[in-house]
């Protein structure tokens, strides 16, 4: 039975019934749509995209806040005062844990957009015909009765039917079948179902081979994708490793905080002789205390951030854990056309028989042998000229049609599609494409080009300067070859044109039977410059330990010459041919790639990147594999980090990488690496201020436990719930935005699987910077208490006459934990170069946070709402004056502490 289409509410039509009959019901025609009618179409349709159907729960996300490990142990602690009586104190956690909830709930929905944000910086394009020209567009502006011209790498962007030509389609993301499919207009499958329908391509399939046009019956929501999406689930959001090695950290937090409370309330009871309700007093602190209730949202809005800077360098990277693995990169496995080099070509001499030739020089035109070679040039060609629009096609091919118009070739593409019979695409593997076409008198004539040492074996005779063909002798082909070298070694990419008349030979149904007894044409000589920013990048690469391997389609000596003028190569290379890699067993491979040598693997095969990429993962290296083709697609997912190009790159490649350089740069890779280390960094700064302030918060409900209630609780729960929620997070969040060390790309790359919290962060959060804020804090309480005649015992409790005193004191403690705090940001800011390198003043979020906390911090020790409240009273300003050394303290301590350890690593330039 027929399928049908609906394209719109309550319009129907039959995509499989004959071409005119389903041009008719689309009202459209083989050539396209008007601009004008594509945009009456677009508002009539709407744009074509996929709506998100049901997707994720605002509500669920909400409330997977309440229930992650550090909101659990909150929980637990306002139970455990809810059951003894403490209401006060429950009620204020649970106030905590909305508030924190809210915050980690709208720092995700953050993030979430950030990322979604960056589909701006990558639409997938879509070339159609409008207004009768070949027009490059936005796929979300495709329309019904659009006529789409899909070449190989192309993602297909709507439902088609092929209206000419013949592709392979990729249907693995609409059918699961991982063999690509067959498509071609010349089929008409009327009693299949529709997937299965020869004529017919579907949205977000791929077209990994042959070009064909077709003309658009279905777009958005009415497309089979879009069917399927409307019946599916968005998927969860992936959790990024950095996150789940944090939420395993704070799980283990959780589990001793909650091991810790049990365990004191009967040492507390039995041993400090604590009443049952101090006890639990005590458990409550304990808890609130040792949770660091802002680690997981200002992580996961730091990796947005990272994600949102890169993008304004060039690099749109696709999800927050791949900001992480950037930074730990010590590999990187880049092309060499395009990426190291400006991609614009243009050829500079055509080597024939009859001598050298520069295209552009009028005269050159007129020798008899450049012309045929003109010809060839534009027959074997795919690209297009815009007369008006943006040219299309690759830039090596847009080069070889330049030089063909400027001998005066005729570059109609309209007439060498009508003359065209057959057409072999380029194979990434053999290096060549080969073209059947119609010549003079009606004779058939085999056009082809590709790498010399591809098509020269081929060739049996040569043109000579008389335009006779004569055998191609070995002598002659030594010849050609020292000529290959000598250009190559310049840095110029050289191909080799050929042809062949087919006489009374039937057109050949293969590549073997067409690509053989050529007649070599000549060699055509191109340059391509490098870009000048790669050698800084390149320099700076090598001084972070990364190594850089080439890996090109290019001639090896070509690939050495550019590898040399950017820095990549300071030796002698070696360079490995795509034969003998295949050659190479996996040992001999990978003692190569383990030794010191400067590598360049040349004539290499999409194939050689995904066996290079394996052989660097298995040792442990993390692998950056840049690549712009369809068959680049599997090393692409292979590399820890896939880097496509967003400009000359197809949409498969795009698809399949994990980071998409929107200027095709080696210097934004360079960039990005630099990015990924300064979030990591930064990462590390705010979990250890974070981590810093267990200890002081922990402190006073020790000292409280093993004195046995002899001296009084030096600061109230609320007391210390008010300093973690109010005054830790904004400083926390500036700690995300520090600009980057001095020495950060000095550095070694990480290793893989480096955890971000180490024992050094922990000892030093904990036992150093911690301790002594903790020590700063209790010397401010006892400061005030003895100071207003307290001995240890005194009551303290309301209505004792010390009862003020003690307010004041725990007052004390809870200023004096926030000017340990500032101290402890500041600390923060570097973990091994001095605070003056990287300038005091040069983080101005943080000193807005700094003052906000001291803001807040006034209004809880001096308004009286919150003084009665939190339990606070007003300090003098002798008491004020007591704390003022209290950041000065800590963070001199640590930065001598990091002065002691340059000094120990010989490197004092970053005091």
């Amino acid at each position: 039975m027929t399928e049908l289409v609906e394209t719109e509410p309550g319009v129907r039509i039959d995509p499989t019934e004959r071409i005119e009959l389903l041009l008719r019901d689309l009202r459209g025609s083989r050539s396209g749509l008007s601009a004008r009618e594509a945009e009456r179409r677009l508002i009539h349709y709407g744009p074509n995209v996929l709506r998100r159907r049901g997707g994720r729960s605002r509500l669920r996300e909400l409330a997977r806040q309440f229930t992650h490990p550090l909101a659990l142990l909150l929980w637990a602690a306002a139970g455990l005062a809810a059951a003894v009586g403490i209401i006060p104190v429950a009620i204020a956690i649970v106030v905590v844990i909305m508030i924190n909830a809210a915050f980690a709930f709208a720092q995700e929905r953050h993030a979430e957009q950030a990322v979604e944000a960056l589909a701006a910086y990558l639409p997938v394009r879509a070339t159609v015909q409008r207004d009768g020209q070949l027009t490059e567009i936005e796929a979300t502006d495709v329309v019904p009765g659009d006529v789409l011209v899909i070449a190989e790498g192309d993602r297909i962007c709507a439902d088609a039917r092929l209206l000419d030509g013949g592709i392979e389609v990729d249907l693995s993301e609409l059918t699961g079948e991982s063999m690509p499919a067959y498509r071609t207009a010349e089929a008409n499958d009327v009693a299949v179902p529709m997937a299965q329908a020869r004529e017919l391509v579907f949205s977000g399939t791929s077209c990994t081979e042959g070009r064909a046009t077709a003309v658009v019956f279905a777009t958005g929501m009415h497309t089979e994708l879009g069917r399927i999406a409307a019946l599916s689930e968005q998927v969860e959001r992936e959790e990024s490793p950095l996150e789940h090695q944090v939420r395993r950290v704070a799980w283990l937090i959780a589990l001793i905080s909650v091991l810790l409370a049990a365990a004191f309330i009967p040492l507390a009871m039995i041993g400090a002789g604590l009443s049952p309700i101090n006890s639990v007093i005590f458990a409550v602190g304990l808890l609130v205390g040792n949770v660091p209730e802002g680690l997981l949202p200002v992580i996961t809005l730091a990796l947005a951030i990272g994600v949102r800077g890169l993008a304004r360098q060039g690099a749109v990277v696709k999800r927050l854990s791949a900001v992480e693995t950037l930074g730990s990169t010590d590999v990187i496995c880049t092309d060499k056309t395009g990426t190291l080099t400006e991609n614009h070509m243009r050829v500079i001499a055509i080597h024939t028989a009859t001598g050298s030739h520069d295209p552009f020089v009028a005269s050159v035109g007129r020798d008899p042998v450049v012309a045929r070679v003109a010809t060839a040039m534009n027959a074997c060609n795919n690209a297009r000229l815009g007369e008006t629009g943006p040219d299309i096609g690759d830039p090596t091919e847009l080069a070889m049609l330049t030089a063909a118009a400027a001998l005066g070739g005729r570059i109609d593409p309209e007439e060498r599609e009508r003359l065209r019979r057959r057409m072999f695409h380029f194979d990434p593997v053999s290096k060549r494409m080969s073209t059947v076409d119609v010549a003079e008198g009606g004779l058939l004539r085999v056009h082809t080009k590709g790498a010399p040492e591809s098509v020269l074996p081929l060739c049996t005779a040569e043109v000579d300067a008389e335009g006779r063909t004569v055998p191609l002798t070995p002598r002659r082909r030594d010849e050609l070859a020292d000529l290959v070298d000598s250009r190559a070694r310049q840095g110029l990419r050289v191909l080799a044109v050929a042809s062949r008349d087919l006489a009374d030979e039937a057109l050949p149904d293969n590549r073997e039977e067409a690509e053989r007894d050529l007649v070599l044409l000549g060699l055509v000589a191109m340059a391509d410059p490098p870009r000048p920013e790669v050698a800084e990048a390149v320099r700076l690469c090598h001084e972070a330990g990364i190594r850089i391997i080439v890996i090109t389609g290019d001639h090896g000596l070509t690939a050495a010459a550019v590898a040399a003028q950017v820095g990549i190569t300071r030796g002698t290379p070696t360079v490995i041919t795509g034969a003998d890699l295949d050659r190479m067993s996996e040992d001999e491979l990978d003692e190569l790639l383990a030794g010191p040598d400067e590598l360049i693997f040349a004539r290499s095969s999409p194939e050689a990147k995904l066996r290079i990429a394996d052989a660097l993962r298995d040792v442990g290296h993390v692998v950056a594999m840049t690549g712009d083709g369809v068959n680049d697609a599997p090393a692409l997912r292979r590399a820890d980090i896939g880097v496509a190009m967003g400009r000359s790159g197809t949409d498969v490649a795009r698809e399949a990488a994990t980071m998409v350089l929107t200027d095709d740069n080696f210097a934004t890779i360079a960039a990005a690496i630099q990015a990924g280390r300064l979030v990591y960094d930064n990462i590390r700064k705010f979990i250890f201020y974070i981590f810093a302030h267990a200890t002081p918060e922990v402190t006073p409900l020790l000292i409280f436990a093993l004195s046995g209630g002899a001296i009084p609780l030096p600061l109230t729960v609320l007391q210390l719930l008010a300093f973690d929620i109010g005054t830790e997070t904004l400083p926390a969040l500036a700690l995300g935005r520090e600009a980057a060390e001095p020495g950060l790309m000095q550095r070694p790359p990480r290793e893989r699987g480096e955890s971000v919290i180490r024992t050094p962060m922990l000892l030093r959060a904990w036992l150093f910077v911690g301790l002594i804020a903790a020590a700063l804090a209790m010397a401010g309480f006892f400061f005030v208490l003895l100071r207003g005649g307290w001995h240890p015992g005194d009551p303290t409790g309301p209505g004792d006459p010390l009862h003020h005193t003690y307010q004041q004191a725990t007052t004390m403690t809870f200023f004096g934990l926030v000017a340990g705090q500032i101290g402890t940001a500041f600390a923060a800011r570097t973990e091994r170069a001095s605070l003056r390198s990287i300038g005091v003043l040069s983080n101005p979020l943080l000193l807005w946070g700094i003052a906000f906390e001291l803001a807040l911090a006034a209004a809880i020790i001096y308004v009286p709402v919150l003084q009665r409240l939190l339990g606070t009273a007003a300090l003098t300003p002798s008491m004020l004056a007591f704390t003022l050394p209290f950041p000065f303290i800590v963070w001199g301590a640590d930065e001598l502490r990091r002065w002691v350890l340059r000094r120990r690593a010989g490197d004092p330039s970053k005091s």
